[in-house]
This record gives C-alpha cells, structure tokens and sequence, in this order.
C-alpha cells in the first residue's frame, strides 16, 4: 500500500486536446511529447485506494498508456462532454459489479439523460453499470479515503474540485472564492487549471492562475487544462515562478 499520494496525470489538455484539429502552430506541431495533451483527467492512489478523477473521450487511450490501470472509483468535477464522455469505456470495470461513481445531483441527473442504457433498471448485457454517489459540499469517503469537495464557479456552472489528502486538485474553474482559497493555504500539492496565456470566459488563464496560487502558497502546483496557447513546455520556466509547472501527460508526481 503506498503510503504516500501519487497522482497521475492522464490527460492535462482543454476540451479540444493538443494538437488541435486544423491548427500548424508551433506547439500542435511540436515533436515534444510534452506538448501532447489528452483532455484532462488523473488518476489518485492513496491508501490503497484508486481514484479517477473525470473520464473524458480520450480515457481508453490514456489507461492503456497509465502505469497501472486498476481503478476503484469515479470522481466526476462536472457534467461536460470533456469530462465525462468516457464513462461507457468504464464498462470492462463493471463485469462483477456497479462501479462507484460520485458526482453532483446535477451531473447525475444529466448523465440519466445522456446514457439512459447504463441506468436502466433492465440493462442491456454489458454495458457500463454504475453505483451512484450523490455528492454535495460535505466531505466523504470512498473505501475509507476522506475526499473533501472544493466549490468553484466555471463561469456561471457551480462544479467541485477535491482535497484528498495532501492534495487539492482543481479544474476548469474561473472564479474561487476568497474563502475556498483560505481554506486551501498551504496544501502540499495543488493541481490548478490554467487554459492559457490571455483571458478567457468561463477558464481561468495564466495570470489568474498565478494569483490563486500565490494566496494559497501550496508547497508546489501543477497546471493542467491547458490549450496550445500556453506555448511551448519547453518554454514555460520563462512564464512560471519557482515551485510552479506545467504538468504533462503520464507524468506522475507522489507526496
């Protein structure tokens, strides 16, 4: 059993992934392997226990390239097809018994709606079947593993980040609450969207970033959620203050 957190960072690009289709700038043509972003998700071991955290369009892909691919659980931050349009893949997860999905009641009542066939009382044979978590602004516990939720707004739509342990991950959110921010001061390891360098409607951008990061004052961040405008990884140093960087696919960073 690690007795560490280790979180793996299966995608860390925005809702059209890097390379995106149609563009020739220099970062979708990069042969850097850094600069190859999947839509964002990850994976958190802690105490025995696997948790994926969103399960977009790029996940059968990214577990058959993550290091381990045992999961035990389903975090999903909101309802958007980046995030969630992977759920069906969880089928091969769901041979013995539901797979335990924790979500908001809004994601899960969206979802009914989506995919009516994995919530059926009469499923057809095979497909994804879910134990489903109604999650709220209160902490929980999924196997014994305390996850806390963080309340941010992405735009106007209300979604959740998680604290789990050493660990804050937050993701396409655009404003945090000054309170959230406080209750997050010092986190050992924050895991931050920043969609690029500019501004945005409804995704914080770099500066933004930047500025939550320095009232939390974690111990380091990451930034995923990233679109080709944030340039080249190999550049970044040039953008970020110590103890702040880029994450990138596979990379996995324990705590």
């Amino acid at each position: 059993m690690l007795t560490t957190l280790e979180i793996e960072f299966l995608g860390t690009g925005t809702s059209t992934g890097v390379p995106q289709l149609r563009c020739n700038c220099p970062v979708c043509l990069s042969p850097d392997p850094r600069d190859k972003r999947l839509r964002t998700s990850a994976i958190v071991r802690y105490q025995g226990v696997r948790l994926l955290i969103d399960c977009g369009p790029d996940f059968r892909t990214q577990m058959l390239r993550a290091s381990d691919d045992n999961l035990d659980a389903v975090l999903l931050t909101h309802i958007h097809y980046d995030h969630v349009a992977g759920l069906d893949d969880l089928r091969t997860y769901c041979f013995e018994k539901p797979f335990p999905l924790y979500a908001r009641p809004d994601v899960l009542d969206n979802l009914h709606k989506r995919i009516p066939y994995c919530f059926s009382d009469n499923p057809y044979p095979g497909v994804a079947k879910f134990e489903e978590h109604v999650i709220g602004e209160e902490p929980f516990l999924v196997d014994g593993v305390r996850v806390e939720p963080i309340s941010v707004m992405h735009y106007k739509l209300a979604i959740c980040g998680f604290r789990i342990g050493p660990l804050a991950y937050i993701t396409d959110a655009k404003t945090i609450s000054p309170e959230v921010l406080e209750g997050l001061k010092g986190v050992p390891l924050l895991v931050i969207n920043s969609l690029r360098v500019g501004q945005h409607l409804s995704h914080m951008c770099l500066d933004e970033t930047l500025e939550a990061v320095s009232r939390v004052k974690p111990g380091h961040a990451y930034l995923i959620h990233m679109s080709d405008r944030m340039g080249l990884h190999a550049e970044s140093p040039k953008l970020l203050p110590e103890g702040v960087e880029l994450a990138y696919d596979g990379l996995i960073v324990r705590v």
